[in-house]
């Protein structure tokens, strides 16, 4: 089997791999690019984009019910499922083809399987032997192993994206991002019963725990189950329906349901790619990349995204960034770049969002930072009132001596969009007094940011 010279090989064909593979096919590289999935990545076809559009048809219902009562009288209203998953696909499908032509105007050749390692300088994908100069690796992440009985049964959130009808009765098992952004989804698309079992005594870890107080609190006044300290030990078939065996303090409780759905946290996607025998380093949180995003025990190997273990949160800007910094010290053929990770803005797209940026109040305290924590209940705002939201709040850290914003957490109407206010002013150094010498229109909801610090 001979073996096929290329400047680049590229794995995967999302976020982190995308502009790696075109801005060195505009120097004249020649480039191939390899995926065992439609090209895309999770954020535009399974995940972030997706889900953004499901959320933004509950919107409308949210807002009419929030509404009722001050003009809007809108009886009977109910959300369309078959045509949510149409609206939906009316994004996603054009993608992978518009992606896979880009690629081919550039030069790219565009394969379709599974790449797999066979020594540090080679690898396969399918019948073919690839020897490239350089290649670079952006596989994403996928779910978590379970490790427990039944575990075949359960539904991926790419399922739950891609259901043709709505099932009556589901349950999430994980309290993170995934579960109640879906959860709040199924819901208000008319599940008759949605439940979120969490193991452990408060979910959404990576938010401040005041908030997810109140966002528990609104999420079960929807009518959503969320059931803290409840371990899945067992899922079973019974009856056409699936039960959930739930270990709890109050003992062993059985859920059913006709769905479970797996939100119970992401891992690095590189079992297939047989990194020992291309003498990549890896963990369990993936693979060792420098400062440079370069393979710390493969020189030949740069990697990006949810797959590397740089200890930054596995978004998307962030593989963006992260493939950014790839491709310069690719062209450079040198270590010349070195990823620099700025506050970096984290959101939950239930409705109301919750969003954090920076320190929660613990780690502040952790640090023996002195911080002035400003919290407050927000629902009696202006910005809240005109809308109607009963749930709002925020809580910002600011350290005494110098003023500095550490740490900013924002639940409410137009959180996902103070949160990236919050986070500019913190890369730029902004202090409290500065931010609150901003500007901003009025009436908005930028404009409540001076009064949060």
């Amino acid at each position: 089997m001979s073996t096929e010279s290329l400047d680049l090989l590229v794995i995967g064909a999302g976020t982190g791999a995308n502009g790696v593979a075109r801005g060195c096919a505009k120097e004249g590289w020649k480039v191939a690019v390899v995926d065992s999935l439609p090209y895309g990545g999770t954020c535009a076809l399974r995940g972030c984009d997706p889900k953004k559009m499901l959320v933004a048809v509950t919107e409308v219902l949210d807002w009419t019910q929030r509404m009722r009562g001050n003009g809007v009288h809108a009886g009977g209203m109910r959300l369309d499922w078959p045509e949510m998953m149409a609206f939906k696909r009316s994004f996603t499908d054009a993608i992978p083809g518009r992606i896979e032509r880009g690629f081919e105007k550039l030069g790219i050749e565009t394969l379709h399987g599974t790449a797999t390692f066979m020594t540090p300088d080679t690898v396969k994908v399918g019948d073919r032997v690839f020897g490239p100069r350089y290649v670079h690796v952006a596989t994403g992440a996928r779910p978590a192993t379970l490790s427990i009985p039944g575990e075949d049964l359960i539904s991926t959130s790419t399922d739950f994206l891609d259901l043709p009808e709505l099932p009556p009765r589901i349950v999430f098992v994980g309290g993170g991002f995934i579960s109640f952004e879906f959860a709040h989804v199924a819901n208000r698309a008319g599940a008759a019963e949605v439940t979120i079992l969490h193991r452990g005594a408060r979910p959404l870890v990576r938010f401040d725990p005041d908030l997810v107080d109140l966002q528990v609190e609104r999420t079960r006044e929807l009518g959503i189950d969320v059931r803290l300290e409840s371990c899945v030990g067992v899922i079973e078939e019974r009856d056409r329906s699936l039960a959930v065996v739930v270990e709890t303090e109050r003992g062993v409780e059985t859920v059913t349901c006709d769905l479970v759905v797996h939100g119970a946290g992401r891992v690095p996607n590189v079992g297939a790619l047989d990194l020992e025998a291309g003498g990549v380093e890896v963990t369990d949180a993936g693979i060792v990349v420098s400062a440079s995003m370069r393979s710390v025990s493969n020189p030949k190997v740069f990697a990006a995204g949810d797959c590397v273990a740089t200890g930054a949160p596995k978004l998307t800007p962030v593989s963006a960034n992260e493939g950014r910094i790839a491709l310069k010290n690719l062209l450079a053929g040198d270590d010349e770049r070195t990823i620099h990770y700025p506050p970096i803005p984290t959101v939950v797209f239930t409705l109301p969002p919750v969003a954090g940026v920076g320190l929660l109040e613990s780690e502040a305290r952790d640090q023996g930072l002195d911080v002035e924590v400003n919290f407050r209940r927000t629902d009696g705002w202006y910005s809240s009132l005109r809308v109607g939201e009963p749930y709002a709040a925020h809580k910002v850290l600011v350290e005494r001596n110098t003023g500095r914003i550490v740490g900013a957490h924002v639940l409410g109407p137009g959180a996902e969009e103070q949160i990236n206010l919050f986070a500019m002013a913190m890369g730029a150094g902004m202090t409290a007094n500065e931010l609150k010498g901003v500007v901003f229109a009025y009436p908005s909801y930028a404009s409540d940011l001076a009064s949060m610090v």
